[in-house]
């Protein structure tokens, strides 16, 4: 099982260049050095439970919106 850091998959890099945000931006406000945000983005490393939920909150979406078990749908599929 390594594709996604224990199966974890996010929509971090969605949200993020959606709102105009770097990674910078992002990990300033999550209090984290910026490549980690791009471990994340890639999936090479799994959040704790508080940055997930600080995730959440700074995107201001529920947190199944940014991480889910099973892959996401593409986007423009439908």
């Amino acid at each position: 099982m390594g594709d996604e850091a224990a199966g974890v998959y996010n929509r971090i890099a969605v949200l993020r260049v959606e709102r105009g945000i770097s990674r910078r931006q992002l990990a300033s406000a999550l209090g984290v050095h910026y490549q980690t945000v791009g471990y994340l983005e890639r999936g090479e490393y799994s959040p704790s439970l508080q940055v997930a939920l600080q995730i959440a909150e700074f995107f201001e979406v529920p947190v199944e919106t940014v991480f889910s078990r099973s892959p996401f749908p593409r986007i423009g599929a439908d």
